[in-house]
C-alpha cells in the first residue's frame, strides 16, 4: 500500500466529514463513513445505485478533505482499492451514526433509525468496506490573509 500522511490520520478521519466516492461510469456521491480497522465503511443495499455499481465492478476511489478558507486549512485523504460488499453488523453501524447524529438515538430522523433495528438480510443492507490500496494525505494549507 502506498502511504503518505503528513498529518494524524486517524484523528481527521474519526471526524464526521463527508467523503466523496467513485465508482465506475464515472459516478461520485458524498458519502458519511466510518474509518476503523484500516478500511472505510459506507452503508449501501440494493435500494442505491452504489450497490450495483460496486457489484459490477468494485474498483472504487474515495477522497475526504476539509477547506476552511478563513484559516486556511486545506487537508485531503484519497483512497483507492478495491471495495468490498460484507454483511452488516449493528453495532458498527450505530458507532457511525453516532459519529454523525450524536448519541441520542430519540432525536436521530426516521430515516437512520432503521438501519440499527431492521433485519438487515431482509432490507438488505451491507457494508461497502475499501481496505485502501493506496491512501495518500496531503495538506495543502496556507496562511490565510489577515
Amino acid at each position: 500500500m502506498v502511504t503518505s500522511h503528513p498529518f494524524d490520520l486517524d484523528t481527521f478521519l474519526r471526524r464526521p466529514l463527508t467523503a466523496r466516492l467513485a465508482t465506475n461510469g464515472p459516478t461520485v456521491r458524498p458519502v458519511w463513513f466510518l474509518w476503523e480497522d484500516g478500511a472505510f465503511w459506507v452503508l449501501t443495499g440494493p435500494w442505491a445505485r452504489l450497490f450495483g455499481r460496486v457489484r459490477a465492478d468494485p474498483e472504487v476511489a474515495l477522497v475526504v478533505d476539509e477547506c476552511e478558507l478563513a484559516t486556511g486549512l486545506v487537508r485531503q485523504v484519497i483512497a483507492r482499492g478495491r471495495a468490498e460488499l460484507v454483511p452488516f453488523d449493528v453495532e458498527r453501524g450505530r458507532r457511525k451514526l453516532v459519529r454523525y447524529l450524536g448519541a441520542d438515538e430519540e432525536r436521530w430522523d426516521e430515516r437512520f433509525v432503521h438501519y440499527l433495528y431492521d433485519d438487515p438480510a431482509q432490507r438488505g443492507t451491507v457494508w461497502l468496506r475499501l481496505e485502501p490500496a493506496s491512501l495518500v494525505a496531503h495538506d495543502l494549507s496556507y496562511a490565510a490573509a489577515p
